[in-house]
């Protein structure tokens, strides 16, 4: 006779192979915060060729990039929303201080990685906040970036110009 298991026998044999994630998250215990001795959390976030690293910590809701005002850094105001939605989805505007340097890519790129880090940051803060943050889609790492020129071709994809004579 075939040895059955059981659904205590595996939760067992999770928590035997060090899987105590699962096991919190079946009985409902949320992960502690990682709050550093200056009272931050830090995440990094990234989006195309862009690297931001973001610490954040309780206060007036000041954003500094890269030494600036994030005002004067995204001219924007689509790059700025970009920026706040984290905060809009957990109901946390204006409760929050954050520093970051952001390298590479463009403008947009670098403000979805600050986004990036920001939701990241958050649920190392909260992390009662990360089912918000994960419904939003702000922990999800957006994976587009450019395609590589190939040989043979004028870009990507692009063929030459074809002339007949």
């Amino acid at each position: 006779m075939a040895d059955t298991k059981t659904l205590e026998d595996l939760k067992d044999l999770d928590l035997a192979q060090g899987g105590e994630t699962a096991a919190a998250a079946a009985e409902g215990t949320l992960p502690e915060p990682k709050i550093d001795a200056q009272g931050r959390s830090y995440a990094t976030g990234r989006r195309k060729n862009a690297i931001a690293r973001v610490w954040i910590k309780p206060g007036s809701g000041k954003v500094t990039v890269n030494g600036r005002e994030f005002e004067e850094y995204f001219a924007r105001p689509v790059l700025r929303m970009v920026i706040n939605q984290p905060f809009g989805a957990t109901d946390r505007k204006d409760q929050f201080d954050v520093v970051c340097t952001v390298t590479g890519g463009g403008l947009s790129g670098q403000a979805g990685a600050v986004r990036h880090g920001i939701s990241r940051a958050l649920t190392m803060f909260e992390p009662a906040l990360r089912p918000s943050l994960k419904a939003g889609g702000f922990l999800t790492r957006d994976s587009r970036a450019v395609e590589r020129k190939k040989y043979g071709r004028a870009k990507a994809r692009r063929s030459f110009q074809f002339s007949k004579r």
